[in-house]
């Protein structure tokens, strides 16, 4: 390594550097260059990491984190695919099959992911040659999350368009990674969520779900998810829609807590598998790149909330134990991967636990009582990322009063 190092140094680079042949294209070498070896620069502005391992690898160490999400995911979308065309039994999960399931769902993550990071990674080259600096890291991690987030089959067109708006608006017109208020990741989905909602919500997250007529799907698919089906209670309270949901919900049920637990339901890649997403949690809190205190708090704020709807009971989503409300839909992903991203959450102590708690308790809030927005995490976490930095101007401030009055007893 140390002679590639040398060449790259003598031979290479110098071609790249002010006054090289290759000057324009320094952006893309750099990326390069220091996406293999520790970068020789260090930032000037906008960090967020105040540790002696550089961005590039803690950007890899959350994608290395992602993956056991990714490879699962990839799996359950074959899996739901064959379990609506009743071409295997719900008995038949790990068995055989695996390959054809794992071939359907590689054929709908490779496209998202491909255009995830082409189109991210082109604008984000754009915009680093355009002011002359270094290409941001950031979108590493974001590259990644966006397929995870987003429903199998959603148009590819549609998923090039919230990158490129997720990476100007979410992030560049902040200044770059480190700047950025607001997740990228949510920020691409919300933009999909809101410009064009069907492709977000119903018969979606089941590939081919919207393409297969209902008479050919096997009893009791449909193509939502868990929070979906459970949010049509809001507003049909009748014995058989009860009936109905608390069947799904049962031990035996599609959506049952094993099934939850292990991811075996329709959703997005990412955020089906909470065993998956408590691997990820394990490698960022071993690492030290992921808060502990944002995780724990998010968890108790949304079991606060679970509990306090428990104790009104006035439809079956309210009736959802806690621990089955924290195994559904996105909370988990949102909780391990998102609510810590350091650049957007609160950054004192107190104020990860108040972001943190307060991101869990109004995720579960937004799921139950709104049924347009079942998945309320997206819209919870978005909320939090603008207050956090509020929150940490109170923190600071009532830390700044607890002293003056510690130094006034002092002087008297």
């Amino acid at each position: 390594m140390k002679g590639l190092r040398k060449l790259l140094d003598s031979k290479v680079k110098p071609h790249f550097e002010d006054g090289g042949k290759l000057k324009r294209f320094w952006v893309v070498y750099d990326s390069l260059d220091t996406f293999a070896f520790v970068p020789d620069h260090v930032t000037k502005s906008g960090s967020h990491i105040r540790d002696g391992i550089d961005m590039k690898r803690t950007m890899m160490t959350v994608i290395i984190a992602m993956i056991p999400c990714l490879l699962f995911g990839t799996f359950n979308i074959g899996h739901q695919h064959y379990l609506m065309l009743g071409d295997i039994t719900s008995a038949d999960t790990w068995g055989t099959m695996f390959w054809e399931k794992m071939g359907i769902g590689a054929m709908r993550m490779l496209p998202l992911l491909a255009v995830s990071y082409g189109v991210g990674l082109g604008f984000e080259y754009l915009f680093a040659g355009l002011r002359g600096h270094a290409i941001n890291e950031g979108f590493l991690v974001s590259g990644m999350l966006i397929p995870l987030v987003m429903p199998p089959d959603v148009p590819l067109w549609m998923v090039g368009v919230a990158v490129v708006f997720a990476v100007i608006i979410g992030k560049e017109v902040f200044g770059g990674t480190g700047m950025n208020i607001m997740n990228i990741a949510l920020t691409a989905r919300a933009f999909v969520f809101f410009a064009q909602p069907t492709f977000m919500s119903g018969n979606v997250w089941i590939s081919g779900a919207k393409e297969t007529a209902k008479s050919a799907m096997a009893d009791g698919y449909t193509g939502a998810s868990a929070l979906g089906r459970l949010a049509e209670t809001i507003t049909d309270q009748s014995t058989s829609k009860v009936a109905e949901i608390q069947s799904l919900m049962s031990n035996e049920g599609l959506f049952s807590f094993d099934n939850c637990l292990w991811g075996l339901i329709p959703g997005s890649a990412g955020e089906t598998s909470t065993i998956a997403c408590l691997i990820g949690a394990a490698i960022l809190l071993w690492t030290g790149i992921a808060s502990w205190r944002v995780m724990l708090s998010f968890l108790a704020g949304g079991v606060a909330a679970a509990l306090i709807f428990n104790g009104v009971g006035a439809n079956e989503f309210m009736n959802v134990p806690p621990q089955h409300q924290l195994v559904m839909g996105g909370f988990m992903f949102g909780l391990v991967f998102m609510a810590t991203d350091p650049v957007t959450a609160a950054q004192t102590n107190t104020g990860k636990l108040i972001y943190g708690f307060f991101g869990g308790l109004l995720s579960i809030i937004i799921r139950v009582v709104n049924p347009a927005y079942p998945e309320g995490v997206m819209m919870a976490i978005l909320f939090m990322n603008v207050m956090a930095p509020f929150i940490d101007h109170y923190v600071v401030q009532a830390n700044v009063k607890r002293r003056m009055k510690r130094g006034a007893v002092a002087a008297a």
